[in-house]
């Protein structure tokens, strides 16, 4: 259903992402209509949007959603982040990845396969991407009590999604997986895409920064093409500051989670967080390399079994 057609931008992605070739958006149109409105054609002639267009991008992803994984409702208020569909796919599709690797290359499926999202956001997209997918089953945390409250009305209003995901309220900003992680619990990988600025300014100069390298023009305060609250966009530290804070408190839940896992923006950063998981003992860890474009990052995946554990975990919970 999908033609490789010059118009989007290039993408170097997972090979099982639906969104590997441009997007082809005849195809978009004819599966979701309001998409048209926002039809430009680029100087070439080929038919795109203006990524730079916060609307244009929310009517995207409605279109993808519906045309791809099966979602007919998904609305999200015009201050939360509208994430890129084509990355946020990609680590789920590396997740499967990983769980095949130790499973004898067969990705497990099916909702007793459960995953922990961190900091789900409004938009959900991850656990909607996962199940719709390969039908995990997933719980999203999250800090927002309104976008708690979205995610879940997204949730409600697709069948498919209903009693698949659930969404647990953290009230403790200190916190990322107490008071989420019940004695009950097992998850057989968490994953988080974390705040990545240190400040709201910091956030204010990267979206300067993006709107610039779209050829539009900037000023104090950009509207944000993907949209994004603060607590989606920044937090104290930065993302240094939190996944070093996710890695030490892993340790309290390393029986109840085979695999933990995190996007990391700033490669830069990675050598202190190898040194933190040496320091802890942790003896499974992994870096993915992710491309999208120019796009460059990385998914940090370790676990507290040795590689003999985890098959074990993987014999006994898979097949």
């Amino acid at each position: 259903m999908k033609k490789s057609t010059p118009s989007g931008t290039t993408k170097t992605l997972h090979p099982r992402n639906k969104h590997n070739s441009r997007y082809d958006f005849d195809f978009l149109i004819t599966t979701y209509p309001e998409l048209e409105a926002y039809i430009i054609t680029t100087p070439v002639g080929d038919k795109s949007i203006d990524f730079a267009n916060p609307d244009a991008i929310r009517i995207l992803n409605k279109s993808l959603l519906k045309a791809y994984y099966n979602i007919n409702y998904w609305e999200l208020p015009k201050t939360n982040l509208c994430p890129p569909i084509p990355g946020r796919a990609d680590y789920i599709h590396h997740i499967a990845d990983v769980l095949a690797e130790y499973n004898n290359g067969k990705i497990p499926t099916g909702h007793t396969i459960r995953l922990l999202d961190i900091g789900t956001g409004a938009n959900c997209i991850y656990p909607i991407i996962g199940h719709q997918e390969y039908g995990w089953s997933f719980i999203g945390t999250e800090l927002d009590k309104p976008a708690k409250i979205t995610a879940e009305t997204i949730i409600s209003n697709n069948e498919t999604l209903q009693n698949e995901i659930v969404v647990r309220l953290q009230e403790s900003k200190r916190h990322i997986f107490k008071n989420i992680i019940n004695d009950k619990d097992i998850f057989d990988f968490t994953l988080c895409n974390p705040p990545f600025h240190d400040s709201r300014e910091a956030a204010t100069k990267g979206t300067q920064r993006k709107l610039k390298n779209l050829g539009k023009a900037t000023s104090d305060k950009p509207i944000l093409n993907f949209g994004g609250q603060n607590n989606e966009l920044w937090c104290e530290g930065g993302e240094r500051a939190f996944i070093t804070n996710m890695i030490y408190e892993s340790v309290h839940f390393q029986s109840q989670c085979l695999w933990f896992s995190t996007l990391v923006s700033k490669n830069d950063n990675l050598k202190a967080f190898y040194s933190i998981l040496k320091k802890i003992k942790v003896p499974t860890v992994k870096t993915i390399t992710m491309e999208q474009g120019n796009k460059v990052s990385r998914i940090l995946v370790w676990s507290f079994q040795n590689e003999e554990q985890i098959r074990n975990w993987s014999k006994q919970r898979f097949q």
